[in-house]
């Protein structure tokens, strides 16, 4: 079977890219060959802008889709935190084939560890979700945007105190050592879908279908599932305060943690849920942090009213063991965005 696989130029696109390659090759004893095509996005060309500026969902994704709906690859390898959740957000005729095994899905702080950041730090990260969870955690804490590839972040390290970037970037590109610490989702709760991989290709080509299917793993799907659900029934995009991270136990059960913060990060709220269907435990976790936990209001206060596009009227599903066990809400106070 030959393939084109679809991808951005980054070193890191270009390795996942060259991973989901391998897999294949292995799966399928070298019997499949893939030709990689290169794709340059909208985030790729407008690298000085901050995300939520130009647009914020699927710039790092719509060219790359496009490339297989107009026939000119099979297959697009993403980075699973930049594909948009929302249903509406998702381009018709594509379907997500596939989730490699999942890479480790914390944050990692390049120059110093939060406890030993001095007063006043500076630490750069473009990331909203990461700035108001941090400034809840150190008040005192400052900011700075920053954008562009991980190694662009890495050697711009100097000018700051710290810089925040995803752990599995720094593991794929064999940078790990450049990581002073990596923060437990306890404190600093991930993106949707981080260190993930995910494969989209044609809905109707079956045998890249089954193909790609050879790769899946299990475990990491279900995950990326109940995450993806849990933005979706939220219609959050990756500029706003929203984080996620699923799980799944031996048993098969789910468990999952959501985050909601207001965008000065004054106030994050966290909740947990568990179940046996992965869209359900999204789904409920979503509403539980909007309805029990007081979100809705919290985020319309805050001029978040736009988190919750699509959310409104849609049947939250349940799983076919009953409806998924939320509890555990936490509310956080007092800090700053910087």
């Amino acid at each position: 079977m030959r393939l084109r696989a679809a991808t951005r130029a980054s070193t890191l696109a270009r390795w996942q890219t060259d991973h989901v390659i391998a897999l294949l090759g292995q799966a399928h004893r070298s019997e499949v060959t893939v030709e990689v095509v290169v794709v340059e996005t909208e985030g790729d060309r407008r690298g000085d802008v901050p995300i939520e500026q130009i647009g914020g969902r699927g710039v790092f994704v719509k060219e790359v889709q496009a490339a297989v709906l107009e026939g000119r690859a099979d297959i697009a390898v993403h980075s699973a935190k930049d594909l948009p959740a929302a249903p509406a957000l998702q381009p018709e005729g594509l379907v997500l084939a596939c989730v490699p095994e999942r890479e480790d899905p914390r944050d990692a702080l390049v120059g110093g560890t939060l406890a030993t950041l001095p007063v006043a730090a500076l630490v750069a990260t473009g990331s909203v979700r990461r700035r108001v969870q941090l400034a809840n955690l150190r008040p005192d804490l400052c900011f700075s945007g920053l954008r562009g590839n991980v190694e662009t972040r890495l050697a711009r390290a100097s000018r700051y105190d710290a810089v925040v970037v995803a752990a599995a970037a720094l593991r794929r590109l064999g940078r790990r050592e450049a990581a002073a610490c990596e923060l437990d989702p306890d404190v600093l709760l991930p993106q949707v879908g981080q260190g993930a991989l995910a494969v989209e290709c044609r809905a109707d080509d079956a045998a890249v279908l089954a193909a790609l299917g050879t790769v899946e793993h299990a475990p990491s799907r279900r995950a990326v599932d109940a995450e993806r659900a849990f933005l979706a029934h939220l219609g959050g995009g990756c500029d706003l305060p929203v984080g996620a991270l699923a799980r799944v136990d031996a048993g098969g059960q789910v468990h999952a943690e959501g985050l909601l913060a207001s965008y000065d990060g004054r106030m994050v709220l966290r909740r947990s849920c568990r179940g046996g269907d992965p869209v359900a435990v999204g789904a409920q976790l979503a509403r539980a942090l909007l309805e029990g936990a007081g979100g809705t209001a919290l985020l319309e206060g805050a001029g978040g009213t736009a988190l919750l596009e699509g959310a409104g009227g849609t049947a939250l599903p349940q799983g076919a063991g009953g409806a998924p066990d939320c509890a555990g809400d936490r509310l956080f106070g007092g800090g700053r965005a910087g």
